[in-house]
């Protein structure tokens, strides 16, 4: 009888919470083409209810995910995502909505996403190897073209993070308020190292970012962090912070 109670009082809240809020996907794509797996990641956020915002062929990403959220009535108590074009949930519609609201609405609640660490070394990578053997790091991704072909990578238990990778990044509104979207004007790149400096402003400003039991397979490993762009971001990024970062 009590776990009866307890389903369906989640039920209830679930519910509640829907009708009360939005939750917006804001992803960056190149071209009005979908691939098929861009059209099943809208496909399957659309069964969710999630209102997607196919932000296409932009300049930057700083800038498309700023003004797609300044061109936005987000509520304090909505819930925005920022995520990867190449990515698939692999979990019940139901469930991932629920982990949404439940990361969102922990208090006080700032970035949440499937991986991050920590503890952000010096050298501001937030994978790093040797954090990553001590058992720094939170989370998991499958990495592959599909879910039989895929690699499991395991950083850790889910929990607390100083910051996340930009895969997948959800934030509640009222939050969001106060994250600077823009690109620093020391980043060179523009595609590059905006999940490290997005999620370091929350945790700076005390709010908790998370690693959260989100499933995603991404069909990329990182391939782009190899380019001058993105290490260009990261020396900029280096030089403005005093690292290391740790919880």
């Amino acid at each position: 009888m009590g776990s009866n109670l307890h389903l369906l009082y989640s039920c209830f809240n679930l519910t509640t919470s829907l009708e009360s809020m939005k939750i917006f996907a804001f992803i960056c794509t190149r071209t009005e083409s979908l691939p098929d797996y861009t059209q099943k990641l809208v496909s399957y956020l659309s069964r969710c209810k999630i209102e997607v915002n196919l932000l296409v062929n932009k300049e930057s990403i700083f800038s498309a995910y700023k003004e797609a959220v300044d061109n936005t009535p987000i509520n304090d108590e909505d819930i925005v995502i920022f995520c990867h074009d190449d990515i698939e949930i692999i979990m019940d519609p139901q469930q991932f909505v629920t982990v949404l609201i439940r990361a969102a609405r922990r208090k006080p609640s700032g970035f949440f996403g499937p991986a991050g660490t920590t503890h952000l070394t010096q050298d501001a990578v937030w994978w790093n190897r040797e954090v990553w053997t001590a058992g720094g790091h939170r989370g998991f991704v499958l990495h592959g073209d599909t879910i039989t072909n895929s690699e499991y990578t395991y950083y850790g238990s889910p929990g607390r993070v100083v910051c996340l990778d930009g895969l997948f990044l959800g934030i509640g509104g009222e939050s969001l308020k106060k994250i600077d979207l823009s690109k620093p004007d020391a980043f060179e790149g523009k595609w590059d190292f905006y999940d490290i400096y997005y999620t370091i402003q929350a945790h700076k400003k005390g709010l908790y970012n998370t690693a959260e039991p989100i499933f995603i397979l991404h069909r990329s490993k990182g391939e782009l962090v190899g380019r001058e762009s993105w290490h260009k971001n990261r020396e900029a990024f280096v030089e403005a912070n005093k690292l290391p970062l740790m919880i």
